[in-house]
């Protein structure tokens, strides 16, 4: 009878949690290293006059693009038949 199937199931709870606690550790370690790694330096957290701006231009966008889809919406529903019953295709 077979205790273990694998190498990794023979070790402890205790030596699989320390190993997986230094792959973490050397994951962030690399954080600084990669393509984005200047960009994520850079970063900081943003003043509240520049959240509120940001939050205001955004949901300015999302009203705009939503009104500009109920526009066309109405049109296909609404303009479109009546057009279609003019030019005396229905």
């Amino acid at each position: 009878m077979k205790l273990f199937d694998s190498d990794n199931e023979k070790k402890g709870i205790i030596q699989r949690a320390w190993d997986l606690q230094h792959n973490i550790e050397a994951r962030q370690k690399r954080i600084g290293k990669g393509k984005y790694g200047r960009v994520l330096k850079m970063t900081r957290k943003p003043t509240d006059e520049e959240f509120s701006k940001t939050s205001k231009i955004t949901g300015l966008g999302i009203l705009l693009i939503g009104g500009v889809g109920f526009v066309i919406y109405l049109a296909i529903t609404q303009l479109a038949p009546w057009i279609a019953e003019l030019l005396g295709w229905i």
